[in-house]
């Protein structure tokens, strides 16, 4: 029987920081927005995408660690793998998004080919390779590189609970040394079918930082009293590493700008380089002593607006994806300017509120409760029915107008705009590059433009 103990129950701090994740994700993906260099990840080593991966341990140690120990190994086991089912899904439908919103926005905006930056030509070009690539996870461009990593990473669960069950010290050596092993031999997955190109997200190294979350969870690991030294220690820290982040800004002389080169393989963020694990340990401990002298914000409108995007983690992040590449969109037709930059960040951030609204109220199954003449939960366990019942009725009937009317009409309007691509001649200048033979090589993108602030 595994050895996992019965940690605290699902609290709304992991959700909460969970939705704060999100929202930078989806302001540092955006191409060529200016708002990035105003995240943290400007302003230390690691930034959203520890973040996200170290609450995902957690909270897995808290959901499948229940199911491991009331209904046994097998079926733990399997829920871990209809959980990782889920996120492969959910690679292939963002991957399938994305490509449709490149195709919808090269050919309706006419400001750039979106396909070819995306760097997603190859697909096009030779879709039966691709498609191959893409389902065994050989293809990975540098857009949808997180998801293949934390479906990896989940599968390993069973065996890290499997250790658990002869001995603690076990499974949590196992990570560790799996991290060691993949500097000494070199581990990883290719990316390309083409090239030499590995995942951007190495998970032989990224596993260990959602395992130290796990074993969190799990209550293998305490986190340490509020000590002055510690936290002192954990200042200094994150102080020094400020001229060592991804911004060449914070490095104005020779001197920082040769530290950083030579500390390059420390900070690396494909094999999660020690540096930035010590970083975010160092802020995740004065994030948590801030914690302990008040909570009671978390219970504020806008922070449960937040709280709800970290409950459905998964679809948000797919919408966060989908949302920023539109929002590059959007700035190649109106222009970078405070009014764009403005509306461009604040409205899509309030967008994937209202999803996380939508998702949570889907959840609670309201037409099931409609029928037993109570009235239907929202997001955060009221009753949506508090509102006078009139205009609660207008509201409930305008927005299903509006939805239904939008899910009717957008195949329409995309066969439409299909019918007119495939009716029109295609010049060379609309196909920046042309694979003439599938050995050809595609262009590689910086990893960082499309991966860095994840």
């Amino acid at each position: 029987m595994s050895r996992i103990e019965n940690p605290t129950q699902r609290n709304i701090k992991l959700d909460f920081f969970r939705g704060v994740a999100l929202l930078i994700i989806y302001i540092n993906h955006i191409p060529g927005n200016e708002l990035l260099l105003y995240t943290p990840s400007r302003f230390g080593l690691s930034d959203a995408a520890e973040i996200f991966v170290f609450l995902s341990g957690y909270a897995a140690a808290i959901a499948y660690g229940r199911s491991f120990r009331t209904a046994g190994f097998a079926l733990g086991s399997f829920r871990v793998f209809h959980r990782c089912v889920q996120i492969y899904a959910a690679h292939l439908g963002l991957f399938a998004l994305m490509a449709m919103i490149c195709v919808l926005g090269s050919q309706w905006l006419e400001t750039q080919d979106y396909v070819t930056h995306l760097n997603i030509r190859y697909f096009f070009d030779h879709t039966e390779a691709a498609l191959l690539g893409l389902v065994s996870l050989q293809y990975v461009p540098n857009y949808f590189d997180i998801l293949p990593m934390y479906l990896v990473v989940m599968l390993w669960i069973p065996g890290i609970v499997a250790m658990s069950g002869v001995h603690r010290i076990m499974a949590m050596a196992f990570p560790p040394a799996l991290y060691l092993a993949m500097w000494m031999l070199g581990l990883e997955f290719s990316a390309d079918p083409n090239s030499a190109r590995p995942w951007f997200f190495n998970p032989f190294g990224w596993q260990l930082l959602f395992f130290i979350g796990f074993a969190f969870g799990s209550n293998w690991l305490r986190v340490p009293a509020t000590h002055p030294w510690l936290v002192a220690a954990s200042v200094a820290f994150l102080v020094i590493a400020v001229p060592f982040s991804p911004e060449p800004a914070m490095r104005p002389t020779e001197w920082l700008q040769g530290a950083h080169a030579m500390l390059q393989p420390l900070l690396e963020k494909t094999r999660f380089g020690p540096l930035r694990l010590i970083h975010f340990l160092a802020l995740a401990y004065l994030v948590i002593v801030s914690l302990r002298y008040g909570e009671q914000w978390l219970q504020r409108t806008w922070a449960q607006s937040i709280v709800q995007m970290g409950r459905q983690s998964l679809p948000i992040f797919v919408v966060s994806m989908a949302l920023s590449y539109v929002g590059g969109m959007a700035y190649d037709v109106v222009g970078h300017h405070a009014g764009s930059i403005l509306w461009i960040n604040l409205g899509g951030c309030l967008l994937l509120i209202l999803a996380g609204y939508g998702l949570a109220w889907i959840k609670s199954s309201p037409w099931k409760q409609a029928g037993s003449g109570l009235p239907a939960e929202d997001g955060r366990g009221g009753a949506l029915g508090s509102l006078p019942p009139l205009r609660w009725e207008w509201v409930k009937g305008g927005a299903m107008f509006a939805l239904l009317g939008a899910v009717t009409a957008f195949p329409l309007w995309v066969s439409r705009k299909a019918a007119d691509m495939a009716t029109s001649p295609v010049t060379l200048s609309e196909s920046a590059w042309v694979l003439d033979d599938l050995s050809a090589e595609p262009p590689v993108a910086d990893p960082e433009e499309f991966s860095d602030p994840l």
